[in-house]
């Protein structure tokens, strides 16, 4: 008699799916991205990708083009979507339909939805964090209220299943967090050696008293201004 084995079930693989769009600030993408690729090779169980509405080259607010690995149609259900941001085209990316329901359509089917910097606007322009504690880069903070969300002040928050960091370089410590509750803090910390992220800013801490936003209320209305002049219903509710 010729016996037969169990079928192995392999695990299924969590994706981590951070957006890409023209514009965006490259360390909101490629920090947290870095974070999840060393995981990939810590952690089986683990893939991650870029969706794009193309696989091109898309310019960004650097000399430096990127390119997609993925569209949104061949990557749907992520499990989990990060959207980075940056300066003005993040602004002007708030009136992009298209791009808010691949943001809508694609959240629903994500077990966690999180942004870096003003990438938390579009989850705000798309619904996604009306009555959540949200948070974004420190001079576009107060935004997060025009769309119902709660703003605050901290390195990245969570609510629910949607995390969201601070400015650029907070997109990272967001990542390892989500580490730490994927894969655990041992895990986590071993990402965090590999990478070598042990801050220490050669000009010492940010001064945050040289950050209020309301020394800096003209330069936030003219970027508003800039990016949305071709969208005057939604620079009203941003300005109003």
């Amino acid at each position: 008699m010729t016996g037969s084995s169990a079928p192995q079930h392999e695990t299924p693989v969590k994706t981590i799916a951070f957006v890409q769009y023209p514009g965006l600030t490259p360390l909101d993408i490629v920090g947290p991205l870095q974070v999840f690729s060393v995981l990939s090779r810590h952690a089986p169980g683990y893939d991650t990708v870029v969706v794009g509405e193309q696989i091109e080259p898309m310019a960004t607010d650097t000399p430096l083009s990127l390119v997609p690995s993925h569209t949104f149609e061949t990557m749907p259900d992520p499990y989990a979507l990060i959207v980075p941001g940056g300066t003005n085209p993040t602004v002007a990316a708030m009136a992009d339909e298209k791009l808010l329901e691949k943001l809508r359509t694609t959240a629903a089917r994500s077990k966690i939805v999180g942004s870096v910097c003003t990438g938390s606007l579009l989850l705000a322009a798309a619904g996604l964090l009306e009555g959540r504690r949200a948070n974004t880069h420190w001079m576009y903070r107060s935004l997060l209220a025009k769309f119902g969300a709660i703003p605050v002040n901290e390195r990245w928050v969570k609510d629910g299943n949607v995390v969201t960091a601070a400015g650029v370089s907070a997109g990272i410590d967001m990542a390892l967090h989500l580490v730490g509750e994927l894969a655990g803090p041992d895990t986590a910390r071993k990402v965090q050696l590999f990478i070598e992220y042990d801050p220490e800013p050669p000009f010492g801490p940010i001064d945050w008293e040289a950050a209020d936003p309301g020394q800096y209320t003209p330069r936030l209305q003219k970027s508003l201004h800039q990016a949305l002049a071709d969208h005057p219903a939604l620079l009203k509710r941003l300005t109003s």
